[in-house]
C-alpha cells in the first residue's frame, strides 16, 4: 500500500494511541501472573505478536470491549506446543525469549525478515550465564532463538549500549527464578524504556532495586496485579504534533504523564520555536507552528531513539541546521534509521549528512518537493516521511504504508482528520 500526501494546512484535535511499550509489558505481566485486566492496550501489529506468545505460554487472553483479560501462567509458562511467531516485533521477542527460559522445555520464537536481522547475543549471553540455555539457531545472535530449560538466577553482566530490551526482559523474568543480579556494562541506551519497565513491575507487584551499576530483582514473587492501565504513546503523539508545528495547529489528548523518555518532543518542537502548550492533568498537548519560522536544534538521540524520525522530518524543513547526536543505536531498529531517513528526505530534497553516530541536516539548503519515497516496511520511517510531505511542493507517494499498523493503525485516519490531503492507493 501507498500513501500519498499532499501540501496541506492542519487543525484539529485527535487523541493518542495506547503506549506500544506499556501495552507489550502489561501483557507479558498478565500472561505471567494468574489474572489480570489490561486497560485500553494498544491492538495493533506488534502487540497481537506478544498476545500470541502469551498463549503460546499457556496463557488465555481474551477480549473484553477495548479491554483484555488474561489468566496467565501464575510464574509457570508452559513448553510451547509451537513456534512462537513474534512477527515484526523486536521487543516481544527480547521480552518474551526471557519469559520463555523459564519454561521446562525449550521455545523458538522468530518472526519476519525484518526481525531475523535484529540482535539479540547480549541477552542470549545473560540467559546462560543465569543457568538457561540461549542460543541462536545460526550461531548470529538473531533469531530464530532457543531459549529453556527452566533459567535459574544468579549474576549477570549486559551490555547496556545496544538495547534496552536486553535489560527489560532480564527484569521481567528475574522475579521467578531464585533472584538475579543486573551489572549494566556501558552506557544504558534508551533508559526511559527501563524505566517503564520498572514502574510496570512495581504496578503488577514486583519488587525491583535499583543499585550503582544495575538492577537487583528478589526471586520467588509472584505478578499480582488486578489490572494494568496503559497510558497513552508520546512516540505515536510524536506525528500529529509535528504536523501542527510544520503547517498549523494541532491538539492532541489522552497524553498523560508517564515514564515515557519521548514526552521530550514537546520540548523539541518548543526549541525548534513552535507554540507548544500542555496541560498534563488533562492529558492535553497543543502546538501550533509554521515550517518557515522554525529554527534547527540539536537533538540527543540517546534516550529517545524513536523521535529520530520524527526530529530528522521536523529539521528538513526547519531553517538552520539539526544534529541528531548519540544514535548509532537507531541502526538496528525495524530498519537502519538513519540511513533510512537521510535517504528517503534526500529524495525529497533535504541536505543531509549521515555519519556513524549522527545526522546533520541543512534546512537552509534544503527545499521539499514531493516525490515518490520508500518507507522500508518500518511504521516510524513511513510516518515520519508523511509529516515532511505536508510542507513539501507537490504529491508524495510513500511505500510500505500499511507498515503504520504495527503502532499506530488510526495514524493516516487522524492525519485525514487534522485536514492533512492524504489517500492510500
Amino acid at each position: 500500500m501507498e500513501l500519498v500526501v499532499s501540501r496541506s494546512h492542519v487543525s484539529g484535535r485527535v487523541e493518542a494511541p495506547p503506549s506500544k511499550s506499556y501495552s507489550h509489558r502489561g501483557i507479558l505481566a498478565g500472561a505471567l501472573g494468574d489474572g489480570t485486566r489490561v486497560l485500553n492496550p494498544l491492538r495493533s501489529a506488534d502487540t497481537e505478536a506478544s498476545i500470541r506468545c502469551a498463549r503460546g505460554l499457556g496463557g488465555s487472553v481474551d477480549e473484553d470491549g477495548d479491554d483484555l483479560v488474561i489468566d496467565g501462567v501464575d510464574g509457570a509458562p508452559e513448553t510451547p506446543d509451537d513456534v512462537l511467531n513474534c512477527g515484526n516485533s523486536g521487543t516481544t521477542t527480547r521480552l518474551f525469549a526471557g519469559a520463555a527460559s523459564l519454561v521446562d522445555g525449550l521455545s523458538v520464537l522468530t518472526g519476519d525478515e525484518s526481525l531475523r536481522s535484529r540482535p539479540n547475543a547480549p541477552l542470549l549471553s545473560s540467559l546462560r550465564e543465569l543457568g538457561a540455555t540461549a542460543r541462536s539457531t545460526r550461531g548470529n545472535g538473531r533469531a530464530p532463538l532457543v531459549v529453556g530449560d527452566s533459567v535459574e538466577g544468579g549474576k549477570t553482566t549486559v551490555d547496556g549500549t545496544v538495547s534496552s530490551q536486553f535489560i527489560s526482559s532480564l527484569l521481567f523474568t528475574a522475579p521467578l527464578t531464585d533472584g538475579v543480579t543486573v551489572k549494566v556494562d556501558g552506557t544504558l541506551k534508551s533508559r526511559p524504556y527501563v524505566d517503564i519497565t520498572v514502574e510496570v513491575l512495581e504496578e503488577t507487584g514486583i519488587d525491583v532495586r535499583e543499585t550503582e551499576t544495575g538492577f537487583e530483582v528478589p526471586g520467588n514473587q509472584r505478578y499480582t496485579a488486578d489490572e494494568f492501565r496503559v497510558p497513552g504513546d508520546f512516540s505515536s503523539a510524536s506525528y500529529p504534533l509535528a504536523a501542527g508545528a510544520l503547517a498549523g495547529e494541532t491538539t492532541v489528548g489522552n497524553l498523560f504523564p508517564s515514564a515515557q523518555g519521548d514526552a521530550v518532543i514537546l520540548d523539541v518542537l518548543e526549541r525548534m520555536g513552535a507554540s507548544v502548550d500542555r496541560n498534563p492533568d488533562d492529558g492535553v498537548a497543543r502546538v501550533k507552528g509554521d515550517a518557515d519560522e522554525l529554527t534547527g536544534v540539536t537533538f540527543d538521540a540517546s534516550d529517545s531513539p524513536d523521535l529520530t524520525p520524527t526530529v530528522a522530518a521536523l529539521g528538513s524543513a526547519a531553517g538552520g541546521e539539526t544534529r541528531i547526536v548519540d544514535a548509532e543505536h537507531v541502526r538496528y531498529k525495524e530498519t537502519d534509521r538513519l540511513e533510512a531517513m537521510a535517504t528517503e528526505l534526500r529524495k525529497m530534497g533535504a541536505v543531509i549528512e549521515e555519519e556513524r553516530d549522527r545526522l546533520v541536516i541543512d534546512g537552509n539548503a534544503s527545499e521539499l518537493v514531493g516525490t515518490r519515497v520508500d518507507g522500508r516496511d518500518d511504521h516510524r520511517v513511513v510516518m515520519a516521511l508523511a509529516v515532511a510531505a505536508l510542507v513539501a511542493e507537490g504529491e508524495t507517494s510513500i511505500t510500505t504504508a500499511e507498515t503504520v499498523g504495527v503502532s499506530y493503525p488510526g495514524f493516516v485516519d487522524d492525519l485525514s482528520a487534522v485536514g492533512a490531503d492524504v489517500e492510500t492507493v
